[in-house]
């Protein structure tokens, strides 16, 4: 739709405007008429063209002036000098005799703010779309990132806290965005171009451009300039509008755009920049703005990298006491082919739960992205880590703090996992769906997540949250019975569940077989033959509950992720409750098969210490028949002391940063 301005003649002097190339103006001929005018007629230059509704002219020639007499005026090109074209409207009278002419002058320009709305990668002239956002693979709108990064490595924080650009490295992580010109050399006396935002968007946003003029600047100072650095704020938190500078003929004039907060419950993660053409009403009065161009951004969702993308770096403590286990991690991501990063003790201060320290996700963009780290607000002796040892260029950092300081163990992000991609009643899920653990529906004292994490998740929209009953659990993570392996049919995944049905059919079928004296744990203090544990009828009504919990969250994940059930294998798993005061949660009873690290399709599996039958742990005899068929290989890593013993296991010591997915998140169909 063609942007329309009105505009009020004069008969007594000369009305100077400045008109806006694809604008329309209106003119109501009537309110500008002398008194006792009639008719009127209308002449103008070469490069103006005007229409008059409605159009009948008398027999004369003229216009009859009725009530509703509107002239709309347009230009064709721009002007070579102000004021060089114009247009004339002469009242008659009863009598067609004159009554005064209105003497309009004009100067055209051209005024276009770019932005890559068709997010190609380049900044298109004028795209029809560039002030709204749609989802979906024939959207528009531009992207935007949070310049979560760091480009420093000493004394680090993330660049949006910074108002200045210190590092040319740092526009990288900017969305450009372009104010396109064409006129005469300088805009008529009075008038001005002001960039602007909203009060309710300065603290999602600033704007930058370069300090010097560009259209001036020989190739010695854009050299300088490009070293130097020296770029402004146009706009921002503290600056909701700057005048930029008209540069004459055609030229282009770049701004660099920097996010400073992702989608929240308080933000929807859209952010519309306007630059407006300011026109002078005389000394005393403020401009006017006679022409808005607006563009909309819609800042990148952090988004998490499910198991089935390709690991790049895995992530583990070493502790005092772990050196066997970080040995068997070393061989695994050694023989897989990935980089292996490790926090020593000087670091991690004997925290090892690197899963539930860190969440590693991304951010894109057509023209660039990254991986951002989320640190979670269970703030343990990690909690130095992420900013001190995985922020910096081109690797971003966010937190959410719980505002209370109240925090449970839900909110370790071994309670945060994400499914691989899936297709549920015709609604796609291409980046797979965040699974988050909280207390059943019912509890009155249970523990959550914490809500600011909560909120923040569903914000982000791409990767829609399913909560699961995980407080049963004495630590009450979801990655304690559940995880997604890589598989060449079906969906392209298996779900794994722990099962305590599966464990007692492995335990059973051994003591049917002759089995019964072998001995779970051997070798250790804990040792138990099969035939004592299925003895123990306290440890039976513990798995029927546990068992009835699992199921509870297999029916949601089923459903939540349009799963059958060929899509789900049960792990040999048992557990036991440890007795509380005012309730009891469950552990796993030997080392949880399910808190597996996933590297392609190599798997690093706790070792279960099952009962040896002919040479080899019946547990783990189980586990490769179920998942070996996959193309899955299994290697049985020794966690016992260092983890298990402390109700952990693989998973919860390591953390993996993963590929980001193929899909752009902006061709989701919301």
């Amino acid at each position: 739709m063609v942007s329309q301005r009105s505009l009020a003649i004069d008969t007594e002097k000369t009305t100077r405007t400045t008109y806006v190339l694809g604008t329309e103006l209106t003119v109501n001929l009537n309110r500008c008429a002398p008194p006792f005018s009639k008719s009127f007629s209308i002449k103008c230059g070469p490069n103006v063209n005007h229409k008059v509704t409605p159009p009948a002219k008398d027999r004369s020639g003229l216009y009859p002036l009725t009530p509703n007499s509107v002239l709309l005026v347009t230009m064709d090109a721009v002007s070579e000098t102000a004021n060089d074209s114009k247009l004339s409207v002469r009242y008659y009278g009863e009598k067609s005799e004159s009554l005064g002419d209105a003497v309009l002058h004009l100067t055209a320009v051209e005024i276009s703010l770019d932005v890559d709305a068709d997010r190609d990668g380049v900044v298109e002239k004028n795209n029809p779309n560039k002030g709204s956002w749609k989802w979906g693979p024939n959207g528009h709108g531009a992207v935007l990132l949070v310049n979560c990064d760091s480009e420093t490595t000493y004394k680090k924080s993330v660049d949006s806290e910074n108002d200045t650009i210190d590092k040319v490295s740092d526009l990288q992580d900017m969305s450009k965005m372009i104010l396109r010109t064409n006129g005469p050399a300088e805009l008529p006396e009075g008038y001005k171009l002001t960039m602007h935002i909203s009060k309710t968007t300065s603290g999602s946003v600033r704007v930058f451009r370069p300090r010097t003029n560009a259209k001036k600047d020989t190739m010695k100072h854009k050299l300088l300039n490009l070293f130097l650095k020296d770029y402004i704020m146009v706009v921002g938190p503290d600056a909701l509008a700057q005048e930029v500078p008209y540069l004459g003929g055609k030229t282009e004039l770049q701004f660099f755009v920097e996010g400073l907060r992702f989608p929240d419950k308080d933000f929807n993660g859209l952010i519309s920049i306007n630059l407006s053409l300011l026109e002078p009403c005389g000394k005393g009065f403020p401009e006017t703005p006679i022409f808005t161009d607006t563009v909309v951004f819609h800042v990148s969702p952090w988004i998490m990298t499910p198991n089935t993308l390709k690991p790049l770096e895995v992530y583990v403590c070493s502790t005092n006491n772990n050196y066997s286990f970080l040995k068997s991690i070393k061989n695994l991501v050694e023989k897989s082919g990935y980089k292996l990063n490790i926090c020593f003790e000087y670091m991690n201060r004997g925290d090892r739960w690197m899963q539930d320290e860190i969440e590693f996700g991304y951010i894109d963009a057509p023209h660039h992205h990254f991986p951002v780290v989320l640190d979670s607000p269970r703030d343990g002796a990690l909690q130095d880590f992420p900013i001190e040892s995985i922020l910096g260029p081109d690797f971003g950092y966010v937190t959410r703090d719980a505002s209370n300081g109240e925090v449970s163990s839900l909110d370790s992000f071994g309670n945060l996992e994400v499914s691989p991609p899936v297709t549920v009643n015709g609604k796609s899920y291409p980046l797979g769906r965040i699974i988050i653990g909280v207390a059943f529906p019912t509890a009155t004292h249970g523990r959550n997540m914490t809500q600011v994490v909560q909120e923040f998740l569903w914000a982000q929209k791409v990767q829609e949250p399913i909560a699961l009953y995980s407080d049963w659990l004495y630590v009450g993570h979801v990655d304690e019975f559940m995880t997604f392996v890589p598989a060449p049919d079906r969906k392209k995944f298996r779900l794994l569940l722990a099962s305590p049905d599966a464990g007692y059919k492995v335990f059973k079928g051994l003591q049917k077989k002759g089995h019964g004296e072998a001995e779970m744990f051997s070798g250790l203090p804990e040792a138990i033959s099969v035939n004592k544990l299925l003895s123990n009828k306290k440890l039976q009504d513990e798995n029927r509950y546990v068992q009835n919990c699992i199921d509870w969250n297999r029916v949601v994940l089923k459903k939540e992720l349009g799963l059958d059930d060929e899509d789900i294998i049960d792990l040999p798993i048992l557990f036991k409750v440890l007795e509380e005061k005012n309730c009891s949660r469950a552990v796993a009873y030997y080392p949880d098969m399910v808190n597996m690290i996933v590297l392609g399709d190599q798997l690093g599996v706790p070792k279960p210490f099952g009962p040896t039958v002919n040479g080899r742990c019946a547990l783990e005899t189980e586990v490769c028949s179920l998942l070996e068929p996959l193309g899955l290989k299994c290697t049985f890593i020794d966690d016992f002391a260092p983890y298990h013993k402390l109700l952990g296991e693989v998973h919860c010591g390591s953390n993996v940063l993963r590929e980001p997915s193929s899909f752009k998140w902006w061709n989701l169909e919301l």
